[in-house]
């Protein structure tokens, strides 16, 4: 069954609001689209709406963080990034303020919105911030348990969300542990290092493969930063190439941290799956993943071209 990681963080965040009668929500007049309005019909004294003014948004959360409480700011990815970058630099970062930091509708997928609605640079610019914990959620299980857990993470935190239903990519029974990476699936000739989204396509991926006598390990990574590195070295010790898997650029995001850290402890080629040095575009879901290069068919051409087996 698959549910859009949305609706599992809207639901998460009222559970949230039960739990911590410190946490506050900010909405910059998209709360139905991303599904924080939840909490403010439940808690309205803790619900602010500050209209389509995100610069203003972060900089009021800043305030409330400054005075003991955990705002949740809530905003497209595109929108909440971008636009509030020097709010969230200056007022968030330097202080080291609890601002939890929410971009829904991230990368490609964005009901149609085209390149000013899609986010595919978000994540490299907030892992670039000093003392920023970027988060990216596999699928909506993994989404509420994270949300439920954002006032434990210690200071500024950017949790990326994404717009549609995403299949189930973690296990039963499990726990999101921040700045740890899952092995979702054993392998020995290529380890496929994932976040969000391409979580799935990156299971799938690795079905197909097996069936051509391709053994590829799956590596989930929800937070691409701090990055387990750990992890990361040792699924690529067992493995003869790595080939990483994002739905935003391949400029800055995961693919970057896995092969910054490779580089220093275990050098060898990292094959990014992701965007190209590009904007979004608008269309079709699946269509434009496609023609993007970020989907199932993209980590599998990928993963035989990194084995010298055919595919590009």
């Amino acid at each position: 069954m698959t549910v859009a990681m949305r609706n599992a963080y809207g639901e998460a965040l009222v559970r949230l609001g039960e739990l911590r009668p410190d946490v506050v929500v900010l909405d910059a007049d998209l709360g139905n689209s991303v599904r924080c309005d939840g909490f403010g019909r439940r808690y309205p004294d803790r619900y602010i709406q500050v209209g389509i003014a995100e610069q203003n948004m972060v900089g009021v959360a800043a305030g409330l963080a400054a005075c003991g409480l955990v705002p949740v700011v809530n905003s497209f990815a595109a929108f909440a990034v971008c636009r509030a970058l020097d709010q969230i630099r200056v007022s968030v970062c330097q202080t080291g303020l609890p601002v939890k930091v929410v971009g829904s509708y991230s990368g490609l997928a964005v009901s149609k919105g085209g390149s000013t609605h899609a986010s595919v640079e978000d994540i490299a610019v907030m892992r670039a911030l000093p003392g920023m914990t970027v988060i990216v959620p596999g699928d909506a299980e993994e989404a509420a348990q994270v949300t439920r857990m954002l006032p434990d993470i210690r200071g500024p935190v950017y949790l990326r969300l994404y717009r549609n239903a995403v299949p189930p990519v973690v296990p039963a029974g499990y726990r999101f542990r921040p700045g740890k990476a899952v092995l979702l699936r054993p392998g020995t000739d290529v380890a496929i290092v994932s976040t969000g989204t391409m979580t799935a396509r990156a299971l799938e991926a690795a079905g197909r493969l097996a069936g051509r006598g391709v053994g590829a390990a799956v590596l989930h990574v929800p937070t691409v930063k701090p990055l387990d590195e750990e992890a990361v070295v040792d699924v690529a010790a067992r493995c003869r190439a790595v080939v990483t898997a994002e739905e935003h650029s391949v400029i800055g995001g995961l693919g970057a941290a896995v092969a910054e850290c490779l580089g220093e402890r275990r050098p060898m080629p990292v094959h990014r799956v992701g965007v190209p040095d590009r904007f979004g575009e608008s269309g079709p879901d699946d269509e434009l993943l496609a023609h993007l290069g970020v989907d199932a068919a993209a980590i599998e051409r990928r993963v035989l071209a990194a084995l010298g087996e055919g595919g590009g």
